[in-house]
């Protein structure tokens, strides 16, 4: 199975990630080690019981050699997707969201 297709099979970041280190055949232990954190803190990411820094995120990009964008990616629309979860909005929220986003960045671009 390609990245990109265990990216698609998986729903968050945390199983992202883990999908990689278990693909791999690699321990929490070895990966931890190897991108310099604590092992509980990368459980605890698998799990997604705490969030990723972007440092963290780059370390994790770096070592199993996937597109950091992706990773990012998948983070970003974990952040969002709990957020909405936890306010209790209705989806319509994208979408308002999304024209937010462009008239923001047609005023930075401006200013």
């Amino acid at each position: 199975m390609t990245n990109m297709a265990a990216i698609k099979k998986t729903k968050s970041f945390g199983e992202h990630l883990r999908n990689l280190r278990e693909e791999a055949g690699l321990t929490l232990k070895f990966v931890s080690k190897q991108i310099h954190i604590d092992t509980s803190l990368l459980a605890k990411i698998e799990r997604n019981e705490r969030q990723p820094t972007k440092q963290i995120i780059k370390q994790i990009a770096d070592f199993f050699h996937v597109d950091e964008k992706e990773l990012q990616h998948d983070f970003l629309s974990d952040v969002i997707a709990y957020k909405i979860l936890g306010e209790q909005a209705d989806l319509s929220i994208l979408k308002a969201a999304e024209e937010k986003v462009k008239y923001l960045k047609s005023n930075l671009v401006k200013n």
